[in-house]
């Protein structure tokens, strides 16, 4: 099955491997991790904030078990008035529904991807294909690629948001 995710991939040259798990799986990216068994860093939680002044919308890419420090968060977007998007925004502005987001394909011109600097230590990520029970296996140098990310610390208080790694 090639989703639109895949063919993104393909059309930039980008390796990956597709892998498959049941759609009754319970959602998460930590269960996605269990029962394709890799790490649950590896499992990348595709999240979409919206700053509220401007309406603008990013993607967050974190490990599944990682959590962004807000303050980081909220240096790295440039606004401290941030808040995770509703159902509804995300489905509008990323033409799917939250569970199954792919981290690249949908993205417009100049919409901004950030993604977790540790996971670039990490040898392969999982990332939703866009569809649950669908799971693209991909180095985080292809990841970044992929989707244009811009790599910032978001979960360690003691380095910079922008400190380079």
């Amino acid at each position: 099955m090639k989703l639109p995710a895949h063919l993104h991939l393909e059309k930039n040259n980008i390796p990956y491997e597709s892998k498959s798990f049941s759609p009754e799986t319970e959602k998460g990216a930590s269960n996605v991790a269990k029962v394709l068994d890799f790490p649950e860093r590896q499992a990348v939680k595709t999240l979409i904030f919206q700053v509220v002044d401007s309406g603008e919308c990013v993607l967050v890419m974190l490990g599944a078990d990682q959590n962004a420090i807000s303050g980081n968060l909220k240096k790295a977007i440039g606004s401290r008035n941030i808040k995770m998007a509703e159902p509804e925004k995300v489905k509008e502005v990323t033409g799917y529904i939250i569970g199954s987001i792919p981290a690249f394909g949908w993205q417009p011109t100049g919409f901004r991807s950030f993604l977790e600097a540790s996971l670039v230590n990490e040898p392969i990520l999982g990332t939703g294909a866009g569809q649950w029970g669908e799971e693209i296996m991909i180095t985080p140098e292809n990841l970044i690629k992929a989707s244009n990310a811009i790599v910032v610390n978001l979960t360690d208080r003691e380095k910079s948001v922008f400190e380079q790694i």
